[in-house]
């Protein structure tokens, strides 16, 4: 049995729509997914969470949105500042952050929102492995300091830090964004995995990008490495109004070919969840 670095395949989304829902349980059944991240407002989670607790072996995390199509928990009077005139979340982080950069978003209501929606997962009696957000918008320093608190508090003890491998403005932001979400996680007691790989590659993973980046990451020796994915049906209409360009299907295809496992293997990698993370870690002493 391969006992190298702990590689966590997290499916991002689960209960965005039945499509994705039912992809994510395959790619999990079926191949290498080990994990997922519960979209809290979700239109199918309240069909899908259920279906959750009959996968025993995958691992669940909550996936808090205050930006997206979908929309919040609380209403407009509770949370005013995440809101447009319409009663909607901002689209997308591009639209959040020069909001929150003009202090016209007050974090009390991102706090009420996020508190609100892991309560609405852990009600369905899912055992919560790690938190992140929705368009990896815990890398903004306020948001992740906010989700660190969450998770301290409802003793979840492991949330996702993203990752962005290239030489751009892009890249450069994402890594001192994260290097700072880490820290903040190590003086909380927090675990994370050592390396991750997704923005790059979101919604365009097939099989040669999948043993690419495995053989990629796997060479920079972390001890863990989370893998964020997308898998979907190709049967789903629900997903027509999330026009992010990713490509459900062909994810799906790839986490549940064959040649996933072998390239996981090829690469020296061991499949794991994020329990498994906290496990294999030794606990991190929170600092004041």
């Amino acid at each position: 049995m391969t006992r190298g670095p702990l590689l966590i395949v997290n499916a991002d989304d689960f209960g965005m729509t039945a499509g994705v829902s039912a992809g994510i349980l395959a790619a999990h059944s079926q191949g290498i997914v080990t994990s997922t991240s519960v979209l809290a407002n979700g239109r199918a989670l309240p069909v899908y969470a259920p279906r959750l607790l009959d996968a025993a072996m995958l691992g669940v995390g909550a996936h808090l949105a205050i930006v997206g199509e979908d929309p919040p928990l609380l209403s407009a009077a509770e949370i005013p500042t995440l809101l447009d005139v319409t009663g909607r979340f901002s689209l997308t982080w591009k639209h959040f952050l020069p909001r929150a950069l003009a202090g016209r978003v007050d974090p009390d209501d991102i706090k009420r929102e996020f508190t609100t929606q892991l309560e609405h997962v852990q009600g369905w009696g899912l055992p919560i492995t790690h938190l992140d957000a929705h368009q990896h918008l815990q890398l903004w320093p306020r948001v992740g300091e906010i989700l660190l608190a969450l998770a301290a508090h409802a003793g979840i003890r492991a949330v996702r830090v993203p990752r962005y491998h290239r030489a751009t403005l892009v890249g450069v932001g994402v890594s001192t964004l994260a290097a700072r979400l880490a820290r903040e996680a190590d003086r909380r007691g927090i675990r994370y995995t050592a390396d991750s790989i997704g923005i790059a590659i979101a919604g365009n993973l097939d099989l040669p990008t999948l043993d690419r980046v495995l053989i990629d990451v796997a060479a920079r020796e972390p001890t863990s490495i989370e893998l964020t994915v997308h898998p979907g049906r190709p049967d789903d209409p629900d997903r027509a109004k999330y026009r992010w360009g990713y490509h459900w299907e062909q994810e799906l295809a790839a986490l549940t070919a064959p040649a996933a496992a072998a390239a996981v293997k090829r690469a020296g990698l061991r499949l794991g969840t994020y329990k498994d993370l906290i496990e294999s870690t030794p606990q991190r002493t929170p600092r004041p």
